[in-house]
């Protein structure tokens, strides 16, 4: 996807690390400017003098997408900067809990997990999409999850956000299909971000190990989907759900056969 985005914008929330960064990254290699938004303003300058150092053209927007001025001011800031917008995703997540089962989980916290990961990203499509519409057309992808198409137990707050994304994102695609935009999610499985990191070789090794493919998948792999899913090679796809899990949700491996001894 080199250079075949070039003269178009992009913004990325949730754009200071991980996935959101990584994605950041894909649009500028593809000739995209970008829009990072993100609350983590240190994190954000430090991807936006990255990106600018290798050839791109990228502003940090602090943004708490839980603020609807605030998310409106990132939209408007994107278009004061680069003058057009064209594709979005819509990556930012958080609040919630821990795992936690469902009685135990407090109001504030489950509130919390919808108010970034749910309402937020309505939030950033209710003013990316006048945007595009003035150009006609582009694409948005919103970050889901395979928690967003099976249960997780424990996770009452993230499971309920990203089914209500995936609802969200087929309502934004049927809305604007006719008028050249097109909405689309991913949902990863397992990938190696900061939080798996920080759980440390045995936790990955794990997570490995439950993926039919015996791996976890890595940031880049998600962001090449998210930038495909915005090119014209994608001209056809709007409404749908490109799931980058390894295997996990198309059901159980075969059992391995073990060698009993003499």
């Amino acid at each position: 996807m080199t250079g075949a985005l070039t003269g178009k914008v992009a913004i990325v929330t949730g754009a200071s690390r991980g996935i959101g960064a990584a994605t950041a990254r894909a649009f500028c290699d593809a000739g995209c400017a970008v829009g990072l938004a993100a609350r983590d303003e240190p994190a954000l300058a430090a991807l936006a003098m990255e990106l600018r150092d290798k050839g791109g053209r990228a502003v940090a927007v602090p943004t708490d997408v839980t603020d609807e001025h605030a998310v409106a001011g990132m939209v408007d800031q994107v278009l004061t900067e680069f003058g057009r917008l064209d594709f979005a995703c819509n990556n930012a997540a958080g609040g919630g809990h821990p795992p936690t089962p469902l009685s135990d989980v407090s109001v504030a916290d489950f509130d919390a997990g919808l108010a970034v990961s749910l309402r937020g990203v309505f939030l950033a499509m209710k003013y990316e999409l006048p945007a595009m519409l003035a150009l006609g057309g582009g694409a948005i992808v919103n970050m889901s999850s395979t928690a967003g198409l099976q249960g997780v137990g424990g996770l009452a707050a993230y499971v309920t956000a990203k089914h209500g994304l995936e609802g969200l994102t087929k309502v934004a695609a049927l809305d604007y299909a006719a008028q050249g935009i097109r909405v689309n999610s991913v949902a990863p499985g397992p990938i190696l971000t900061d939080n798996l990191l920080r759980a440390g070789d045995a936790a990955q090794q794990a997570a490995a190990a439950a993926m039919p493919m015996r791996r976890v998948g890595r940031p880049d792999e998600v962001a090449a989907a998210v930038v495909w899913l915005c090119s014209d090679q994608s001209a056809f796809i709007t409404g749908t759900t490109l799931v980058l899990d390894g295997g996990k949700l198309a059901g159980t491996p075969p059992f391995q056969l073990r060698q009993v001894p003499g």
